[in-house]
């Protein structure tokens, strides 16, 4: 697998559509969470393959908490399952595991589990996976305002220092590049509270394919398409020549 032209750096997906795939097929949702998790380890493999430096997937979002208890319980449950699983891949395959968002509502023995495989991967750099597991932008950003109003309360910063380094450094992603190309599945076409600060000058590309149909090939055309555009970043087609 190899795409010639430059690779984005930082990949981040959401992933939609698996209540939809099976409901399409006359399944209960609980198979589209699974079929969308082999969609997820197809993407992690296709990203290492291709060079893609950062992955970040928005596996739980802090609205999700919002569904029926046994769907919930069940993303956990899958969530603990995959992480048990594919503990021995990420380090064979040299992929660092991070996660973003507010762990504290996760179930204790997931949390556990997830603490133990970024430990045991975070000297691993050959890509970064990051899980946006109970995550909302907005919560991310008012958090990072507070923390840093919290400094200048405390003359530990002045308010003139506050730039975008700054709160960037307050961010869950202070260790992520900003987010080059941002994918979406399933045919709906917003960002959903997804790495808003992060995504400012990201390519955004709509796929209509479920995610549980999104694979390597999908994931390619994604790329492509993005290679194929002009990265401005404010300034004019001749400046950038």
């Amino acid at each position: 697998m190899k795409i010639e032209k430059k690779i984005p750096k930082h990949i981040a997906i959401i992933m939609d559509g698996n209540g939809r795939w099976a409901k399409n097929k006359g399944l209960s949702r609980d198979y589209g969470h699974k079929e969308g998790k082999e969609s997820a380890k197809e993407m992690v493999r296709s990203c290492a393959k291709l060079g893609v430096k950062n992955l970040t997937l928005f596996a739980f979002s802090s609205e999700n908490w919002k569904r029926p208890k046994l769907e919930v319980d069940l993303l956990m449950g899958l969530l603990h399952n995959s992480l048990r699983t594919e503990l021995k891949e990420l380090k064979k395959n040299n992929i660092k595991l991070e996660t973003i968002g507010d762990l504290s509502k996760i179930p204790l023995i997931v949390r556990k589990f997830l603490k133990k495989v970024c430990e045991e991967t975070k000297d691993n750099d050959l890509m970064t996976l990051t899980l946006a597991l109970s995550y909302g932008s907005r919560d991310e950003i008012i958090n990072s305002v507070k923390e840093i109003a919290d400094k200048v309360k405390n003359n530990i910063i002045s308010v003139e220092k506050i730039d975008e380094s700054l709160i960037n450094q307050h961010l869950y992603t202070r260790n992520l590049p900003d987010v080059d190309l941002m994918i979406r599945t399933s045919g709906e076409k917003r960002i959903s509270n997804f790495l808003l600060w992060q995504s400012a000058y990201a390519e955004l590309y709509f796929s209509d394919e479920l995610w549980p149909d999104f694979k390597s090939e999908h994931l390619i055309k994604a790329i492509s398409d993005y290679q194929n555009r002009e990265r401005r970043f404010g300034r004019t087609s001749e400046q950038i020549i």
